[in-house]
């Protein structure tokens, strides 16, 4: 069977995207098949694979899987793919809301970059000064660093992940160093299983662990440096811990077009 696919990336973090809105190629018993698109060796490779489809009520739909063929929960450099993936496809103009995992999010395609509201956040774990824990539609733990440059990321990510506490669900796990008021942050991201060149959502969880962690009150923006890619966190926190209108920004483009013939 042949499956048309379009390969998108946002600050690195690259993903198989599929259109499903007209014919369907996929269904959610294809665990096996996502698993092995997504693998590198012997696939088209990815941090996960996307597809768009109809919710019924009028909206677009976002389906996600992670790169081990699992169901994944909230992706944000995935929705900002989704969104330019939505307008590419003609579905869209400039701005789409669709439903994903934790609900609905709004896209706005601006020039190079593209803009994915968040859901708000009410609650955030300081399990110490520098480590916190809190969910960004992904769970996500913060590991404020002094230095994040000679970290092995894969082997204190993996333990992390695979602790009693969290081995069950799995969480991602995020190293953050903090320069001037900018972060730089490297992920361990649960269902790759390894280092990723940019999570949104953990992105997204250090900007505003580091909000909590230093008091920032109102409305404010964090510049967050990943391994792939520069992206923008903007939140208001009026309330220690309680952020409201977050809103991610960065880049997403399309690689290419392609279509793979499985059997």
């Amino acid at each position: 069977m042949d499956l048309p696919f379009s390969k998108y990336q946002g600050a690195g973090n690259d993903f198989v995207m599929i259109d499903q809105v007209i014919a369907q190629y996929l269904s959610m018993e294809n665990r096996e098949l996502i698993a092995r698109i997504c693998d590198r060796h012997f696939g088209i490779g990815g941090d996960g694979l996307i597809w768009i489809e109809e919710n019924g009520l009028g909206k677009y739909k976002m389906i996600y899987f992670n790169a081990d063929g699992g169901l994944g929960s909230m992706c944000g450099n995935g929705g900002r793919c989704f969104a330019q993936f939505a307008k590419d496809l003609g579905y869209v103009d400039d701005e789409i809301t669709f439903e994903a995992y934790d609900g609905f999010h709004t896209a706005r395609v601006e020039d190079s970059s593209i803009s994915l509201s968040m859901n708000p956040v009410d609650q955030i774990r300081a399990i110490s000064d520098f480590e916190f824990e809190l969910n960004t539609g992904s769970p996500h733990y913060i590991d404020f660093q002094s230095d994040i440059s000679t970290l092995d990321i894969f082997t204190l990510g993996r333990k992390i992940r695979y602790s009693d506490l969290y081995k069950a669900k799995g969480i991602n796990v995020n190293f953050v160093q903090e320069t001037n008021g900018a972060l730089s942050l490297a992920t361990y991201e649960r269902g790759v299983e390894a280092e990723t060149l940019a999570c949104g959502t953990g992105v997204t969880a250090a900007a505003l662990a580091f909000g909590f962690k230093n008091g920032l009150m109102g409305t404010q923006q964090i510049a967050v440096k990943a391994k792939g890619g520069d992206l923008i966190v903007r939140f208001d926190q009026h309330m220690p811990g309680k952020f409201q209108n977050i809103w991610l920004t960065g880049p997403a483009e399309k690689v290419f077009d392609g279509v793979y013939r499985y059997f």
